[in-house]
């Protein structure tokens, strides 16, 4: 997914926008929500996000939307690790359909070993 990014130094709201499809509401409150992603402003007062920026917009949208997690879940996560790129996006690990499966697996495993004992 990082390879959708363009190959620039600055982007706007509106790009990451675009480029996250999530709105640029939804980006200034992750803002606030997670200390890591601080866009620099420029003199105008515009938010300019870099590209190390953009991927970690990327990785929290996968976390929250994609993976389930919650806000103070997600920046529990992402405090603890040491970069970015160790969180891998849910699409480099995997398909979500194949992980369901196999927990939906393990889950009537348990289920016939519960029955089985009572």
């Amino acid at each position: 997914m990082t390879n959708d990014i363009p190959d620039k130094l600055h982007f706007k709201i509106g790009e990451v926008s675009r480029i996250a499809a999530v709105a640029p509401h939804v980006l200034r409150y992750w803002e606030s929500e997670f200390s890591a992603l601080a866009p620099k402003r420029a003199g105008s007062r515009q938010r300019l996000y870099r590209r190390e920026d953009v991927e970690l917009v990327l990785v929290i949208k996968d976390l929250l939307h994609i993976q389930g997690y919650t806000i103070s879940g997600a920046r529990k996560l992402l405090s603890e690790s040491e970069n970015i790129s160790e969180l891998k996006l849910s699409e480099d690990s995997g398909s979500t359909s194949s992980h369901i499966g196999s927990i939906k697996q393990e889950l009537l495993e348990l289920k016939r070993l519960l029955a089985r004992k009572l």
